[in-house]
């Protein structure tokens, strides 16, 4: 039945049991107060994780297996079409969630009559100790502030919506790879209210298995065909995408990779499709050692600019529960 459960949660995952194992399926099948489902679409996993999964005698746990890799938005909309619930919420494999996170959020949304509800996230660093936490954005201007900027941080492991509605959206928008969540959240801003708490609810483990770091792909296009997408509720709107920013935020990552010559060229695109005088120096600078480029971000220079944000907190008690 439709309303047999309150919340849906999605988790795509691909060959990394290492992580499901200890972040997102604890993470979602230790939630309090609601009624849950947690369906695990595994995309072509060439790991432990298919037996692993199999193992598991959970009632609520639903598996979806994909032989072969269909990408994480089809992965995700695979879950969305088996959705039972009347909430879908989407958590990645590697990241975590505080024991309320999605009783918060529904009473927030019910209370709001929002469409969809987001809340504060902490980040982590690989081994889950907390670092800093961003503040959620007005859930007032959210869907005019998406058109210039993800501004829903860790969305993907972050963000709880009717189910309805993302159905008839038609979910995640298979042709993107990394920016897939970003536009299904534009979306969801543009198709009605949202709602946020200002607890910190969601973790973002940063470490080098994620998909920027990992993935080698320019997703320079993907950047262009968003603004295509979107270009007349930007246009409505009086806002405009941050493709300098995006295009330092991709540099970032490919340097953080290792990529440092990827990284170079990344800025230097940035100089000739936008004019961006301030990637040159970032750019010469992708070949520092770490150290160097850590002290000129203190001192106020190389990567100062940030689009979030982020805030120094203590750590919120339920983090420490994840380390091992």
């Amino acid at each position: 039945m439709p309303d047999a459960f309150d919340v849906s949660v999605v988790v795509p995952t691909r060959s990394r049991w290492h992580l499901l194992s200890t972040a997102a399926l604890p993470s979602a099948l230790e939630q309090e107060g609601v009624r849950l489902e947690v369906i695990v679409v595994d995309d072509g996993s060439e790991d432990e994780t298919p037996t692993r999964l199999d193992e598991l005698a959970d009632p609520r746990l639903v598996v979806i297996r994909n032989d072969v890799s269909q990408g994480v938005a089809a992965a995700r909309n695979a879950g969305i079409r088996a959705a039972r619930g009347r909430w879908v919420s989407f958590l990645d494999d590697d990241d975590l969630w505080a024991p309320r996170k999605l009783r918060a959020q529904l009473d927030t949304a019910e209370a709001a009559g929002a469409v969809f509800a987001y809340a504060g996230g902490g980040g982590l660093d690989a081994s889950r100790r907390f670092l800093f936490a961003v503040m959620p954005p007005d859930p007032g201007s959210v869907g005019r502030e998406l058109l210039r900027w993800n501004v829903i941080w860790c969305g993907c492991s972050n963000v709880l919506a009717r189910a309805d509605v993302v159905t008839e959206l038609g979910g995640f928008d298979e042709n993107l790879l990394q920016l897939a969540d970003w536009d299904l959240w534009i979306r969801l801003g543009l198709a009605g209210p949202a709602a946020a708490t200002s607890e910190i609810l969601v973790g973002y483990v940063m470490h080098d298995e994620s998909m920027l770091l990992t993935d080698r792909r320019d997703v320079l296009p993907e950047m262009d065909y968003l603004v295509e997408k979107h270009r007349d509720a930007a246009l409505e709107h009086g806002v405009e995408l941050d493709q300098t920013l995006f295009i330092r935020w991709v540099a970032r990552g490919h340097r953080r990779a290792g990529r440092r010559t990827l990284a170079a060229r990344t800025y230097l695109q940035g100089v000739r499709r936008h004019g961006d005088i301030g990637a040159l120096p970032r750019a010469l600078a992708s070949f520092a050692p770490e150290w160097v480029i850590d002290a000129s971000r203190r001192l106020g220079g190389v990567e100062r600019r940030s689009a979030l944000k982020t805030l120094r907190v203590p750590e919120p008690e339920w983090v420490a529960r994840f380390r091992t």
